[in-house]
């Protein structure tokens, strides 16, 4: 009975110490202890060798700007491909017309005046070789095609011509025979609405040259020619050939 009662004594005793020890437990202050956050070490790399450098060096991508790319992409492109262009005909020139086509194309004395003014040449060799003299006058035909020639050749030529231009111009050759050279100068005379016309273009004397009028008569013309002609000279008589 005694030692049941020790018992319970016992173990009341430890009931009360137990339940003291939870009480002071779950009324004291916790406290938790925060630990700073570890880094991880930094990685280091080693330095490089003398031996790694070229290789690294030379394996490093080399920066181009825009221009070098397109300069270096140009270069590479092959050139374009032109298609075969084919040849464009050869264009002859037309051959020159001759004497009896010009002519037949003319309408009136204009278009021969044109014609000497922008083709015809007084023919300097040709005039001192026959100086003081009366040469053979060229055919029409020939000084078209030689486009020279001296005062009894233009006068030729511009007598032929006016003619199948126009018969009604009536055109003639006239003589100018002057004094004191003793020399003879010869032109073209035509007559249009009723009035008188000289065409002369077969002197070296441009004061003179070309086509002048309309007079009434070749009295009129003598005058004009004996003022303007600068080699002052009397014309003894003017007169028109058959």
């Amino acid at each position: 009975m005694k030692r049941q009662e020790h018992y319970f004594q016992l173990t009341a005793i430890i009931l009360v110490l137990l339940f003291y020890l939870f009480t002071s437990l779950a009324c004291a202050p916790t406290k938790v202890k925060v630990y700073p956050r570890q880094t991880p070490p930094e990685e280091t790399i080693p330095p490089k060798t003398t031996s790694e450098r070229p290789t690294q060096e030379k394996a490093a991508p080399v920066k181009t700007t825009p221009e070098e790319t397109t300069s270096k992409t140009d270069k590479v492109k092959p050139p374009p491909v032109k298609p075969p262009t084919e040849k464009a005909p050869t264009v002859k020139p037309a051959p020159e017309k001759t004497y009896d086509e010009t002519v037949s194309e003319w309408k009136s004395y204009q278009d021969l005046a044109k014609w000497m003014e922008n083709h015809f040449s007084f023919d300097k060799e040709r005039y001192e070789k026959f100086e003081g003299t009366l040469p053979v006058p060229r055919t029409p035909e020939e000084t078209f095609q030689l486009k020279s020639g001296i005062y009894v050749d233009a006068a030729m030529f511009s007598k032929e011509t006016l003619n199948r231009i126009n018969p009604s111009y009536k055109a003639q050759i006239v003589v100018l025979i002057i004094r004191p050279y003793g020399s003879n100068h010869y032109a073209c005379s035509f007559r249009k609405d009723g009035r008188l016309f000289i065409m002369d273009y077969g002197t070296p004397y441009k004061e003179v040259n070309g086509v002048h009028g309309p007079y009434s008569s070749l009295e009129e013309y003598k005058k004009f020619y004996e003022k303007h002609h600068p080699m002052k000279g009397k014309i003894e008589s003017i007169t028109d050939l058959p």
